[in-house]
């Protein structure tokens, strides 16, 4: 039998680095040790990135034009077969870089095998996860600007809407019902911040540095950095096969957008409760219960909150996963992908399937209206009209928990509260402290800026609106 392999890549299920080793690999390890079953997925980047690197090495006089041609014409065949269904994935070949440089080379011969000349699949792969990431970035961004708009549009109708604010989720104040809503656009705000400046990291080349000390070939990492769209390429051969960095800060973007989510969530289904009862979410983000009839169940909203534990994991996976590292690669790195695919997975879905769901909240705001008006939302306010008549805040504050211990005893707002009887408390109060005890006079007082009165609120809106339309 002839020990030539040249003609076929799977000849005896040898691996492409299989000529040192005395025996097969196992079926147990060629299972355990494989990843084309989830990074395959990686595809487009790989091809693209080996299209690059071939480009560079035939101006390079590395390799042929005549090789380049092969390549681009195998390439092209390759994705062609993959976009059809058509490409077998082979478990023998271990990973996407494989499993498409042996189609290659089936298809091209011998420029197929010159492809990997000056790389390796250290960096190969630290490339493709790169580029991969920088496309899903952008596809977040673009997610997360979705999310602030159904927000913002949902303010914008309720700036008037009066709502309890709370701390320790008792009654505090009363806020706007978009006020409380463009919290979360500031949230949001922040955490696409952290995506654009995790990006400007992400979107370095590390071809080039091949295993571990860079090549001895004449190759050109900023022509293919350029080639690329990377605004710039790795400093250190070691550093850019062998870190992770760029993933641990996307998951622990996401990890921290995904908490915003949550609370966001955890409101939602708050406030559609019977307790609560200020809004009502589209039927089609609920469902029913399989033995109680009357059911509505918020299972979109419970399960984004479920979710960010999810997230939350794969950050501390992958922390896990760094922390005990000596560089350069080690094997230990093939299982960054899985973890960094299901957060990029569940992050987009999340923020998808919520920005539709906010656009279908109905308001209920006389629920909201009744709910600020059980809890002295407005004592606060009677303090700071102490305050103005004269009175240090510490004493106005004394004087004001007075007046609502007798508003509980007789079963009274404060603005219920005969002028008698508060003035009972202050001789300065006069006839009108009631403009400022109403719900819409308090919020109407907020005047700072970022505060809750209609005309603070709606210069947030215009900001964010803004903001959003800039890109």
């Amino acid at each position: 039998m002839s020990n030539d392999l040249s003609q076929d890549p799977l000849a005896n299920k040898q691996q492409a680095w299989s000529a040192l080793f005395s025996e097969p690999m196992s079926e147990l390890v060629k299972r355990y040790t494989a990843s084309v079953g989830f990074d395959q997925r990686l595809w487009r980047a790989d091809i693209e990135g080996s299209l690059a690197h071939a480009a560079m090495l035939a101006a390079q006089g590395v390799i042929a034009a005549q090789d380049l041609a092969d390549i681009r014409r195998g390439m092209a065949q390759i994705v062609e077969e993959i976009e059809a269904g058509r490409f077998e994935w082979k478990l023998e070949l271990e990973d996407v870089h494989l499993n498409i440089e042996a189609r290659l080379t089936a298809l091209v011969g011998d420029a197929g095998k010159r492809l990997h000349t000056g790389r390796s699949r250290n960096d190969q792969v630290a490339t493709d996860v790169r580029l991969w990431l920088r496309g899903e970035i952008d596809k977040i961004a673009s997610l997360l600007a979705g999310m602030q708009g159904a927000l913002v549009s949902l303010a914008a109708a309720h700036t008037e809407t009066v709502m309890p604010g709370f701390t320790h989720m008792q009654v505090a104040q009363p806020v706007s019902f978009a006020h409380h809503l463009l919290a979360y656009v500031e949230m949001f705000a922040r955490d696409g911040e952290r995506l654009a400046d995790l990006r400007r990291r992400t979107n370095r080349l590390p071809l080039g540095a091949a295993a571990l000390a860079g090549t001895s070939y004449p190759i050109d990492r900023e022509a293919v950095a350029r080639a690329l769209g990377f605004d710039g390429v790795c400093g250190n051969s070691l550093d850019a096969v062998s870190d992770r960095d760029f993933a641990l800060e996307f998951t622990s973007f996401a990890a921290i957008c995904m908490v915003h989510v949550s609370r966001l969530a955890e409101e939602l289904v708050l406030w559609m409760s019977q307790n609560f009862g200020f809004i009502d979410l589209a039927d089609r983000y609920c469902t029913g219960s399989s033995i109680m009839p009357q059911k509505r169940n918020p299972d979109v909203a419970e399960l984004a909150r479920g979710k960010s534990g999810r997230v939350v994991g794969h950050l501390m996976g992958l922390i896990t996963l760094m922390k005990g590292q000596p560089l350069a690669y080690n094997k230990d790195n093939q299982e960054d992908k899985e973890p960094l695919f299901d957060t990029v997975d569940t992050l987009a879905d999340t923020l998808r399937i919520m920005a539709e769901m906010v656009g279908g909240i109905r308001v209920k705001p006389e629920a909201m209206e009744r709910a600020a008006l059980r809890g002295y939302a407005t004592a606060t306010d009677l303090a700071d009209y102490l305050v103005q008549k004269g009175l240090p805040f510490r004493d106005a504050h004394e004087t004001v928990a007075h007046a609502v211990k007798v508003a509980i005893q007789q079963g009274l707002d404060l603005a219920e509260l005969p002028l008698a009887t508060l003035q009972g408390f202050n001789a300065a109060i006069a006839e009108d402290v009631y403009a400022v005890l109403t719900l819409r006079g308090s919020l109407a007082s907020r005047q700072s800026l970022g505060g809750t009165a209609p005309a603070q609120v709606q210069a947030q809106i215009e900001r964010h609106r803004a903001r959003l339309a800039a890109g």
